[in-house]
């Protein structure tokens, strides 16, 4: 893989396999492409740049006739939290206040994508993290992964959410989940419908790579055309309604709260909690 040395003033898009930042890897295994993200340190918490990067990877494996598909996962026990909402990396070249729209994230991306993206999730998802496998092509699961969308605790209105995952899981557990931000375990998702396939922690990369294999042996147009039906089905969220509400005062106190580790003032004093939500 070509890497772009940290710190280079080079304009320009990233040379080569490089999705301009160091928290993202694209390895090639044959006719597959391997996305890590790779930021053990902040718990792979998604900076913007990441954000962008996995739209990058998408679009790098679309272009490229030597690769069929591409295989997304984590490192350690997390696969993705979401955004970080510190605003910390090496790769911060916006901050995340100004980053908070639906526009650098890869999740439409990824539901258009032409070839297949198969997600293998190691480990902890929420956020958006779980949008990230929610919009692959199949979600491969280790037996440890733990599900979790907290974007109300954060102030959120988050649309996209309420909107998919109403069709996939439906609208009584779309409230559980979302309503009261619990962590479902893999078993609990695989019963839901919220992932594919759950496997045995040490076979999930094999497995994830087996589901890929297969899907890349489907015809790419006839495919196409049952991911536009299925795209169809799962519609479009409310915009204007989400990226109004990252600028509310909700939003901005669910993001205070969240970075002094503390309930927001909404809460009833007598239902706040020791610690962030």
């Amino acid at each position: 893989m070509d890497a772009q040395p940290q710190g280079s003033s080079r304009s320009g898009p990233p040379e080569g396999d490089w999705l301009g930042t160091p928290y993202l890897t694209l390895r090639r295994e044959g006719p597959i492409a391997v996305c890590t993200i790779d930021r053990p340190q902040a718990r792979n918490a998604l900076t913007p740049a990441m954000y962008f990067g996995l739209r990058y990877a998408v679009g790098r494996v679309n272009q490229d006739p030597g690769l069929a598909g591409l295989l997304i996962t984590g490192t350690g026990d997390v696969f993705a939290p979401g955004g970080d909402m510190g605003g910390g990396g090496a790769d911060d070249w916006i901050t995340f206040g100004a980053a908070l729209g639906m526009d650098i994230t890869p999740f439409d991306t990824l539901r258009s994508s032409v070839k297949p993206v198969v997600c293998a999730v190691n480990g902890l998802c929420q956020g958006g993290g779980l949008q990230i496998a929610l919009c692959s092509d199949v979600a491969v699961v280790s037996d440890r992964a733990t599900f979790r969308v907290p974007e109300l605790f954060r102030g959120i209105a988050d649309t996209y959410y309420s909107q998919m995952l109403a069709r996939v899981i439906g609208p009584v557990r779309t409230r559980d989940l979302m309503f009261t931000g619990r962590t479902v375990d893999a078993h609990e998702a695989l019963d839901w419908g919220l992932v594919a396939r759950v496997v045995a922690h040490d076979d999930l990369l094999d497995t994830a790579r087996e589901v890929l294999a297969q899907c890349c042996r489907t015809a790419p147009a006839a495919r196409g055309v049952v991911k536009a039906s299925l795209d169809s089905y799962l519609g479009l969220f409310d915009r204007i309604g989400m990226n109004t509400s990252l600028g509310a005062p909700e939003a901005v106190e669910g993001f205070r709260a969240f970075k002094e580790r503390r309930s927001p003032q909404w809460v009833h004093p007598d239902l706040q909690v020791d610690g962030r939500l």
